[in-house]
């Protein structure tokens, strides 16, 4: 089997285990303004600290040793450091230059401890998703209230920055495309014109089950109106992700599991694709921390397995390996979600 086949084998047999938060992980090294620096940096004029996808190139042995922890705790899939690994995220440290060989690396890092763990339990093969992160800017939104028409960027720009670090991703190495946190659906339609584009030029095929890469969509529901940023409700998110042949479409960032819930119901009854969700640890403290521990996060996550309407599950921000242990655990003891497609035939 390739990659692909052994992926879409495991999907069927259980639910797949995403790994927790990146950021959350970094924060516990205390890193300074070197660690973010190459050789080559060195005289940068920008500050970087805070470029996290940049240790990717600065500091691999602490990107590896994260990867490392979640595919130790049970992660079947981990995510690529490039959640702002865009010439557009990338600009505003004057990085644009960077950013083919940021995802280009990152992927390299990830699948050298994917494959290492592969070998370690050969029954649970490990792979890796190329994040490719919303960018910090909206194609459907206006950043300046004084003029709602205007646009910080366009389709087009967006499209040129995802398609660079698709094939990034690809290069180096990424098993799944998993475009995550959409605020903004227009955005994640920029980057799945992209992907198209890759796939053509590479000769692959869109659907994971004629061979081709396996692509993963994630919105996010910023508040309790149940609505993307940019307005739209699950299941209109879903209709406009939905004509390309997905792995899968799910929602993760902004919400807890317990508020999650009522919005993956709508994408468990309505989506011919696997469902993902990885939640935060819960919603952030008045200082933004997020205080939900790995028990009461599987509690919470226990009530949509036990309705079987997920196949891929994760943590978001706030989320530790100790989460993710939790959640393995948790995920162990029911089947994933199944994918009931109807047959024009049998109308």
């Amino acid at each position: 089997m390739n990659r692909t086949e052994l992926l879409l084998s495991q999907s069927h047999k259980r639910i797949l285990i995403l790994d927790g938060a990146m950021g959350t992980m970094i924060q516990r090294y205390k890193l300074t303004e070197e660690d973010f620096r190459t050789p080559e940096l060195r005289n940068h004029p920008k500050p970087l600290k805070g470029n996290n996808d940049l240790l990717s190139l600065s500091r691999p042995d602490i990107i590896k040793a994260i990867h490392a922890a979640y595919l130790e705790v049970g992660a079947d899939i981990i995510e690529t450091n490039t959640f702002s690994g865009t010439t557009i995220a990338q600009a505003d440290y004057g990085l644009e230059h960077l950013a083919y060989q940021i995802n280009y690396e990152s992927a390299k890092l990830a699948k050298e401890v994917a494959l290492e763990y592969s070998e370690k339990t050969p029954e649970q093969p490990r792979f890796v998703a190329g994040a490719v992160g919303p960018t910090n800017r909206t194609a459907s939104i206006s950043p300046d209230v004084n003029d709602p028409g205007y646009r910080a960027v366009t389709f087009d720009e967006l499209s040129v920055a995802y398609k660079q670090q698709v094939e990034g991703l690809l290069d180096g190495g990424a098993d799944i495309i998993l475009v995550e946190t959409i605020f903004d659906t227009l955005n994640a339609k920029a980057a799945i014109y992209a992907i198209q584009e890759v796939f053509e030029e590479k000769g692959l095929p869109l659907d994971p089950k004629e061979g081709g890469i396996p692509v993963m969509i994630s919105g996010t529901i910023t508040d309790a109106s149940g609505r993307t940023l940019s307005g739209q409700t699950t299941e209109a998110f879903l209709i406009s992700v939905s004509h390309i042949p997905l792995f899968s479409v799910g929602l993760n960032c902004a919400l807890g599991a317990k508020e999650l819930r009522p919005y993956l119901k709508v994408l468990s009854e309505n989506a011919p694709f696997n469902v993902s969700a990885y939640p935060n640890a819960g919603l952030p403290n008045e200082f933004g921390q997020y205080d939900q521990n790995a028990t009461e996060m599987s509690g919470q996550v226990e009530e949509f397995l036990k309705d079987g309407l997920i196949n891929i599950l994760g943590g978001c921000c706030g989320t530790t390996p100790d989460h993710i242990a939790a959640l393995a655990k948790t995920a162990a003891k029911y089947s994933p979600r199944k994918l009931e497609f109807v047959n024009d035939s049998d109308e």
